[in-house]
């Protein structure tokens, strides 16, 4: 566990500190009170020792000494209180029990990213209702999903007619377009299945996530495709056609993206994503991504572990530690409208809320290439709160 004198000095150098309006009358019964934690709320640059009181599903106060007043009470002394957290790049829909797993990761929110095309989206959206968090859908642009000989090798399997009607058919759960286009999954159509993928995602006003590292084409033929809201995941793969260039530096076409709006993603995964040498390159930029998220298999659980995991590493790394809770939560809550209202504790949001442990000690941390790093700092998840009420608390 980290040190009481750090805990307690860290929340205490926080700018804000100006007390979070209660939007609840000042007789309301509160249903659960999170006591005693280290508030850190990214949404309103919130970070301090506070309770935190739940009414009616929602965050009804943040202030000290908050009375229980026959309340149902989270001890969270000493502990991390943080909006639910968001994987938006994650299969968790594919496994009977994923979704159940990532909520007790503290994951409130996950989006489904390409498993499955047109040919059997039903599959996910079924999955997707019977989740406990919210779970949305990215449809991938090979209308079979997922395949082993490649999703679009074949071009005929990038089918715009049949996702354009799956989407029509489920349009409350599918959110957006996933198009891999590493040169083992599309070869040379990556560009033609990145155009296609876009035009699709315009008709709906939904955005594009694309799987990018080891392409043919090269990004500054990719990413002019790809309008604001879109998504680059694997933002840390090494060479070919990596966001950094030979010299370290950030291409022009990845700052040109970004300051139109395309959003840059972890996406941790297990093969050919994250290298530690890469990663040192493009934090030594400045460049830093706009949200983690886990790429989240069974298979890749040694890798990946849990998202709280994932965000570690880039402790490790060197980013602060608010602007790592700020992946997990504030920054993916603009990524997708199903998660406007997430990704915040402010007063009368819903109340989805993450209690993380930041533990001390030797952590040793995985990148896809067999290569091990140490870190000082590992998060650990510890209790969720999703509507409300605790669903998830490990002792």
């Amino acid at each position: 566990m980290t040190n009481r004198r750090h805990f307690f000095a860290t929340a205490a150098g926080a700018a804000a500190f100006a007390r979070i309006p209660e939007l609840f009358a000042a007789d309301t019964k509160f249903d659960l009170i999170i006591k005693g934690g280290r508030v850190i709320d990214p949404s309103r640059k919130f970070d301090a020792v506070r309770d935190v009181a739940i009414a009616q599903g929602k965050i009804a106060a943040i202030r000290e000494n908050i009375a229980a007043a026959g309340a149902e009470t989270l001890d969270a002394k000493g502990k991390l209180v943080v909006p639910g957290l968001i994987d938006i790049h994650t299969h968790a829909l594919r496994f009977k029990d994923g979704p159940s797993r990532c909520l007790a990761d503290g994951v409130t929110g996950i989006i489904e990213a390409g498993s499955k095309g047109a040919d059997a989206i039903d599959e996910l959206v079924t999955a997707a209702k019977a989740a406990q968090q919210q779970a949305r859908i990215l449809i991938n642009i090979g209308r079979q999903g997922l395949l082993p000989e490649g999703d679009t090798m074949d071009l005929n399997r990038a089918d715009v007619g049949l996702a354009k009607a799956a989407i029509e058919h489920n349009r409350e759960y599918v959110v957006g377009i996933k198009a891999r286009l590493s040169e083992s999954v599309a070869g040379k159509n990556d560009y033609e299945v990145l155009r296609r993928a876009t035009e699709l995602a315009s008709s709906f006003r939904i955005p594009v996530m694309i799987h990018m590292g080891q392409t043919v084409s090269p990004l500054s033929k990719l990413l002019p495709l790809m309008k604001s809201g879109d998504i680059v995941t694997h933002m840390y793969a090494p060479p070919p056609n990596s966001i950094v260039d030979d010299e370290g530096r950030i291409r022009p076409e990845v700052i040109a993206a970004r300051k139109r709006g395309v959003f840059f993603d972890l996406g941790n995964g297990r093969n050919s994503h994250l290298r530690w040498d890469m990663a040192d390159k493009i934090m030594k930029t400045g460049f830093m991504p706009d949200s983690f998220s886990t790429d989240w298999t069974v298979d890749g659980l040694p890798q990946v572990v849990d998202l709280p995991n994932v965000a570690s590493k880039f402790l490790m790394l060197g980013m602060p530690l608010n602007q790592v809770i700020a992946c997990m939560t504030s920054n993916p809550s603009k990524m997708f409208p199903v998660f406007k209202d997430r990704g915040t504790l402010r007063v009368g949001a819903a109340a989805d809320v993450a209690v993380l442990e930041l533990r001390e000690g030797s952590f040793d941390f995985l990148d896809n290439y067999e290569g091990k790093r140490t870190g000082k700092l590992r998060l650990f998840p510890i209790a969720t709160v999703y509507g409300g009420k605790v669903v998830s608390k490990r002792t």
